[in-house]
């Protein structure tokens, strides 16, 4: 059974088509829209701040979605894909991004639509991702434009994908 319990009198809300691994910590102020996956040992805090998800968005193996006490909380927008063991800190991610494998963003950062941040990225603090912009290294600055074929190539095809890999699960 997955950890999902309230914190300070707020339980998270998730959708009924949602997929939550049976390892996976969900507390708190964590509101998880439709068609989501939660995938094995991720991670999502919403102790201190809370976390909003939007639909389609999954957050792969091991990674950790926190917020910021008092300050910043994690606002996800559509059709997101947050990579095996990435961190998402107090920041902003609008629709249809990938957040790459390992990659950090963190504290008052927005990350624009059609975006991808490369694996093993750190977005530093108030770091602002223009959309449609592919940002890499460390300290994570653009590298690219990005075209439509790898917006349709990898941002969406994620998504749906693991919208597929969650079904395998729930049979």
């Amino acid at each position: 059974m997955p950890i999902i319990k309230p914190v300070n009198g707020k339980a998270p809300q998730i959708t009924e088509d949602c997929y939550i691994a049976e390892n996976a910590t969900i507390v708190g102020d964590v509101q998880i829209g439709k068609q989501c996956s939660i995938w094995f040992n991720a991670v999502l805090r919403g102790d201190v701040n809370y976390i909003k998800l939007g639909d389609k968005v999954n957050v792969q193996d091991g990674a950790v979605v926190h917020c910021t006490y008092q300050k910043y909380p994690t606002i996800i927008g559509n059709n997101v894909s947050i990579g095996h063991n990435a961190i998402v800190h107090g920041c902003t991610i609008h629709d249809n991004v990938l957040i790459g494998m390992g990659s950090i963003v963190m504290d008052n950062c927005v990350v624009e639509s059609n975006s991808i941040i490369a694996a093993g990225a750190v977005v530093t603090q108030n770091t602002i991702v223009q959309s449609g912009s592919i940002y890499a290294g460390v300290p994570a600055k653009k590298v690219k434009d990005i075209s439509k074929e790898l917006i349709n190539g990898e941002i969406n095809r994620i998504a749906d994908n693991y919208v597929k890999y969650s079904g395998w699960f729930k049979e």
